[in-house]
């Protein structure tokens, strides 16, 4: 039989393949070849939907309340759905015998293809091949094209279409699944289906269209319903393609009409348009997404193949919408953590928007931004002034943490990061400014960004407490290793917010000179004045922060080296620490074992500020007593290895962070992709072993790779200016692509140089001068 989609099979180091239907693993697949293109998201559900399937279309920045203990992202009717029946038997898995199946995500194109042959129980077998992509064109429309043939004999074949309506977000034990949206209007039109929905409680309005059509040979045929019955010959295939329209609007009857005039134009222009034509803007919206996005590790297969799985699961998920949504924890490929909003966002995942797509960078920033009232109250109610971040946050920007969970153990236990884990607010203002140093967006900083930090300053000269001694602390917090709960001056929190408060002072003094008038106009808009900022300069020194001085090892909080060291013996096959025989969960506060990265991440984000002596002795210190029990940790010791010298356990922490989905890790990815270890095995790549780092407003170069890597090959934006880049340990190839003549100013291997655009160079490591040359 013709192979119809064989064209997109052959980019192996572009191609993630499953080549056996496995029932065990199938929510694990549905996750791993999820589509999307920031607007919408759905999992890779075969389209039969076989038993113990879970369907998942997510709409970004949709959430509902109603029958749940706190909001959740909206799973919304499954648009792929397509079902054979021959005489009573179900064609798809589970149903029939599986003789052979492959499904492949093209991460270079977008596309997820399959092929299975089934048998039905008289041992007759059908050939079936799907290819479907959610458009990165035209982000409202989806296609799947599905073609059925059957081998052994004639088939009375009956067609089963349209939207999934059964679908429902799961639920906790005591929630029970659950369903946040109800249908307001379903209607037939001109070999279409119309769908509205109303979700239940923020009153979000959604359209869906579909319709298909059938080709036996090269006749086009729109099927009036979407069920029907045809006769096939044997060995007569059939092409069947679907197209479908998603968009959302508020409730306003205004806002719907204009919805449901702009959904009809643009699904009328795809569903009678040519198949082909889609699919090829669509290939082409990737292959541009592609050319800046990319990232060649030379010398490596699966790793390359693994890293742009990586890569392509953050691009899938990345919206510019004017802030009305951000990026979740498991993005939008399943309901983890029920799709909200955490510091994995501005930390993990900013940074490779801000030098790949920034436009998405700053709509996450916005999205924080238009939330800022929520976060005031949050503060207000807590008794402290400024803003006050929520830990996890949904549509609205309030607090969105359940009151209660399961921990490690299974058990149900009370939650407490929404009240004590506030280095959050920290995290945000440090965003903003990381964001406007790799971008040069001022605007961004004038219209949202200096507000940003200034009111989160606020939060932290309102939270800090002075103790009897003069200096200030803050008390009774959770910091990033969240075995630690109700601590005094957390490492990680206290020094963020020393650093938040010294550059919101900074700012204040150099607006006030080099643009008075915005200035004055912002000073008015949030009732800000000399006195107070003043009060923050005199916190910042005295803000409490403890280390031993004759290694300067930081103590992650008051009491930590008094806490009982457990040696960590046994590693699993991953290399990763096991829970040492005899300490529970429960147990864990009275030990020195830590979550994940804590003050580790401390000098990560803020290296600039410790010597090399510290970061090398810290790591060796905290390394050893990490149990890594969160994704976020492993791609940051893989870069805190790096600087301290220990190249093999940061290949070791890389290749952890490179496959905790793409290899079910943590053994719950059927809940959707680990979007902060995403964007950390990016920047282990990038600020890791390429040595990309900010070294005062330069940005710098200094490659330290494993020797079996040739090269990194990469493409950054900084600064507004298009920087190609290759490099290894000895040398780095730059040229500029920018339309202002702009020049760049880099440091490589520790030298300065100013780099003219249009012009590439060869940087050598010992050498006094690079070599230009044009490529």
């Amino acid at each position: 039989m013709a192979d119809y989609y064989a064209k997109y099979k052959n980019r192996d180091l572009w191609c993630i393949k499953a080549n056996r239907f496995d029932t065990g693993i199938q929510n694990i697949r549905e996750t791993q070849f999820a589509l999307g293109n920031g607007y919408l998201g759905t999992r890779g559900i075969l389209e039969e939907s076989p038993k113990g399937a879970w369907a998942g279309t997510y709409i970004a920045g949709i959430y509902d309340h109603l029958t749940s203990q706190v909001a959740e992202l909206v799973n919304f009717p499954n648009p792929f759905f397509f079902k054979f029946t021959v005489k009573g038997e179900k064609v798809g898995a589970v149903a029939m015998d599986v003789l052979n199946h492959q499904m492949i995500l093209n991460m270079h194109d977008g596309l997820l293809i399959r092929r299975t042959v089934y048998s039905d129980s008289k041992k007759r077998r059908y050939d079936y091949q799907s290819l479907r992509f959610v458009s990165m064109h035209d982000k409202n429309i989806g296609i799947m094209q599905i073609a059925l043939t059957p081998l052994d004999d004639s088939a009375e074949v009956e067609i089963q279409s349209g939207l999934d309506t059964t679908v429902h977000n799961k639920g906790t034990i005591t929630e029970g699944n659950k369903r946040h949206f109800h249908i307001k209007e379903l209607a037939q039109e001109k070999n279409s289906s119309y769908l509205l929905l109303k979700t239940l409680e923020k009153k979000h309005q959604v359209i869906y269209r579909s319709g298909f059509y059938y080709m036996i040979g090269k006749k086009r045929v729109y099927a009036q319903d979407n069920i029907l019955k045809l006769k096939l010959k044997k060995r007569q295939p059939i092409v069947f393609t679907k197209v479908f329209y998603i968009g959302a609007c508020s409730g306003k009857k205004e806002d719907l009409r204009k919805l449901q005039r702009s959904s009809r134009m643009k699904f009328n222009k795809a569903f009678r348009g040519k198949m082909e034509s889609l699919l090829k803007s669509h290939c082409e919206a990737w292959r541009k997404i592609w050319n800046v996005a990319d990232v060649v590790i030379a010398g490596t297969s699966d790793i390359q193949k693994n890293l742009r799985f990586n890569i392509f699961h953050m691009l899938i998920c990345g919206h510019v919408d004017n802030g009305f949504s951000s990026i979740g924890a498991r993005t939008l490929s399943g309901e983890g953590y029920r799709g909200h909003v955490f510091w994995d966002s501005e930390i993990f995942m900013l940074p490779f928007y801000a030098y790949v797509a920034p436009e998405v960078a700053k709509n996450m920033l916005l999205y924080r931004y238009f939330r800022m009232d929520p976060a005031r109250d949050i503060a207000k109610k807590q008794g402290y002034k400024g803003t006050m971040y929520p830990w996890e946050s949904a549509g609205t920007g309030e607090e969105e943490t359940p009151t209660w969970a399961k921990d490690l153990d299974g058990k149900i236990i009370r939650i407490k990061t929404n009240e004590l884990e506030q280095h959050i607010t920290a995290d945000i203002a440090f965003a903003c400014c990381q964001y406007a140093e790799i971008t040069d967006d001022e605007d961004f900083m004038m219209g949202y960004g200096y507000e940003m930090v200034f009111e989160a300053a606020r939060f932290w000269a309102s939270r800090v407490q002075r103790n009897r001694q003069g200096k200030y602390e803050i008390r009774d917090v959770i910091g990033p290793d969240e075995f630690h709960e109700h601590v005094n001056n957390n490492a990680y929190t206290n020094v963020m917010a020393k650093w938040n408060l010294s550059t919101a002072h900074k700012f204040y003094q150099t607006l006030k000179t080099t643009n008075p008038k915005f200035f004055r106009e912002l000073r008015s808009k949030i009732d800000l004045t000399d006195k107070e900022v003043n009060i923050w300069k005199h916190i910042v020194p005295k803000i409490v922060f403890k280390y031993r001085k004759k290694d300067y090892v930081i103590e992650e909080f008051d009491g930590y080296f008094r806490k009982k060291h457990i040696n960590i013996v046994d590693l699993d096959e991953n290399g990763i620490p096991m829970l040492p025989k005899g300490v529970k969960v429960k147990d864990y506060n009275t030990t020195q074992l830590v979550k994940q990265a804590d003050v580790l991440m401390l000098l990560y984000l803020l290296g600039d500020f410790f010597p090399k002596k510290a970061k090398k002795n810290n790591y060796r210190f905290y390394a050893p007593r990490t149990l890594h029990k969160s994704s976020l940790s492993p791609a940051i010791h893989a870069i805190m290895a790096l600087e301290s010298g220990l190249l093999n356990q940061a290949y070791q922490f890389f290749n952890v962070a490179l496959r905790a989905d793409i290899s079910n890790l943590h053994g719950n990815s059927h809940e959707g992709i680990h979007a902060a270890s995403l964007g950390g095995v990016w920047q282990s790549v990038i600020n890791g072993f390429a040595g990309v780092k900010i070294v005062g407003h330069t940005l710098s170069f200094d490659p330290r790779m494993p020797i079996t890597w040739h090269y990194i090959q990469f493409s950054l934006l900084w600064k507004g200016t298009l920087l190609r880049i290759a490099v290894n340990n000895n040398e780095a190839h730059i040229k500029v692509e920018s339309k202002q003549r702009k020049k760049v100013n880099v440091r490589i291997f520790n030298k300065d140089h100013l780099l003219v655009p249009g012009k590439g160079y060869i940087f050598r490591r010992h050498a006094r001068k690079p070599e230009g040359a044009y490529y």
